[in-house]
């Protein structure tokens, strides 16, 4: 497995945790070791790696003690076999009682058989019992003088105090995204794999922190043999932005509750886990609020998904989002608190249909037609369907004058100009796209389009995407 081949040898590959390996480093400089030590942190940031290299440190025969542990002399090739003696890990998860410390403190007396000191590791030493840690509390405060605890936990407030004051206490940090990402490039060159940036970085941010359970996801996909993409580790690891979720959102925002919650009972009839697909919904309404805070970087997703999320982010207000999201966490929560798995997500749905920050006002198109009057040698064009407060004169031409809005008659030409519009709009959408995604997703959701002499005029649903058209920029990408 790749965390165990890739497990550090020495100070310096210890990853991200300087302010404690820089301390321990120079205690064995200065042959001043503690004779007990605490490590907490997280799963997965190197408390018993580094447990294990003060070991191999303090029972170097190297005479350079700033070059300790030298990984060369008979003591140091020992503890990397597994095969040093006098290093001794004790799981406390099962060894919890009493006697299991009481077999410890007698035997704790008896010299090293190999090197100088006898280290004793005890990982998950928050799982032993009151009295096991009563009847460890005399032996931490005065060990024998070749005896050396190292004490592990991922919960450091499950500790006595009695044991935390007798302690040496080193407290071990998540791993950055950018030194997890840092680390796996360096082991996909050594292990000659493809993967892709945008994949490592997925995969780093679904760590959480723990270089292990990252190397181990990279060491699941690399299994494949084939090269690491963005798609392939969203599939995996189930962050793929389903068409499902896609479609419940935009029944949200067309307030539309009839086609939400018959695309919800589509996606769960099928076979998707409710809570799962909860946490689909959550993770992509989380990435719609970093579009909003400008914030695109940190999602890793297709260029397809960001255009939609561009367009979705637009209708939404933050406080509305906030309140969708928090509606739906709370879905993902209690889903296996209810007998019917569905009730939660439909109420989440439907509650959201109110909350996600427009004025039922101002996001519904008026249906009413608007009448067109015959002209010579003009065919009569299909009715429109008119706005309110939604039309934008996003791209004049170079001669301010304003279109005559009052003008029933279609001009021939406006007619033809039209026409050619709609037939090369996909292409217009596709360089658009090329060039800038917030303003392809603006675009993408007009819902009408008029040309009237040199102005083109795009009716969108809502005030707030007419408003984020009219900025400069997405103005100047579609003129």
């Amino acid at each position: 497995a790749f965390y165990l081949k890739w497990r550090p040898m020495s100070w310096d590959q210890v990853v991200a945790q300087d302010h404690v390996t820089t301390t321990l480093r120079n205690a064995v400089a200065a042959d001043r070791i503690a004779h007990a030590h605490l490590f907490a942190g997280p799963r997965g940031t190197g408390k018993t790696t580094t447990a294990r290299l003060l070991a191999k440190a303090v029972n170097c025969l190297s005479e350079d003690l700033t070059a300790r542990p030298c990984n060369q002399c008979d003591h140091c090739v020992a503890v990397n076999a597994g095969r040093f003696l006098d290093l001794i890990e004790i799981d406390a998860a099962s060894n919890t009682s009493v006697d299991d410390v009481r077999d410890l403190r007698d035997k704790i007396n008896f010299s090293p058989n190999q090197g100088r000191y006898k280290v004793y590791v005890v990982d998950e030493v928050h799982m032993l019992s009151t009295a096991a840690f009563n009847a460890l509390l005399k032996t931490l405060e005065e060990p024998p003088g070749h005896a050396l605890f190292i004490l592990a936990t991922t919960e450091v407030h499950k500790i006595p105090a009695t044991v935390l004051s007798r302690c040496q206490r080193h407290e071990f940090r998540r791993i950055p995204v950018v030194d997890i990402v840092a680390q796996m490039d360096e082991i996909i060159a050594s292990e000659e794999i493809q993967a892709e940036t945008e994949a490592l970085a997925l995969i780093a941010r679904q760590a959480t922190g723990s270089l292990r359970d990252a190397i181990s996801l990279l060491d699941q996909l690399a299994s494949t043999g084939e090269t690491i993409t963005l798609d392939m580790t969203q599939s995996v690891l189930g962050t793929a932005t389903s068409q499902a979720v896609l479609e419940i959102i935009d029944a949200l925002l067309a307030k539309e509750p009839a086609a939400g919650l018959e695309q919800l009972h589509r996606a769960l009839d099928s076979g998707s886990d409710p809570r799962q697909f909860a946490r689909q919904i959550v993770d992509y309404l989380r990435d719609l609020l970093l579009v909003r805070a400008n914030n695109v970087d940190q999602i890793d997703t297709t260029a397809e998904i960001r255009a939609q999320m561009a367009r979705h982010s637009q209708v939404f207000t933050t406080p509305g989002l906030l309140a969708v999201i928090r509606s739906f966490n709370h879905a993902a929560s209690n889903v296996r608190t209810t007998w019917q798995p569905a009730l939660p997500l439909e109420m989440a749905f439907i509650e959201s249909l109110d909350l996600f920050g427009l004025d039922r006002a101002e996001s519904e198109v008026v249906s009413k037609p608007v009448e067109i009057k015959k002209s010579a040698g003009v065919r009569k064009t299909p009715a429109r369907p008119a706005l309110q407060n939604a039309v934008s004169e996003s791209v004049p031409a170079d001669q301010p004058s304003q279109p005559d809005k009052e003008k029933d008659e279609i001009d021939p030409q406006d007619a033809r100009t039209l026409q050619t519009l709609d037939d090369n709009w996909d292409q217009i959408l596709q360089s658009v796209k090329r060039a800038n995604p917030n303003t392809y997703g603006l675009l993408n959701s007009t819902k009408s389009r008029h040309v009237k002499g040199s102005f083109l005029i795009l009716g969108f649903a809502s005030d707030v995407l007419k408003n984020q058209m009219n900025k400069k920029e997405n103005v100047d990408v579609v003129r």
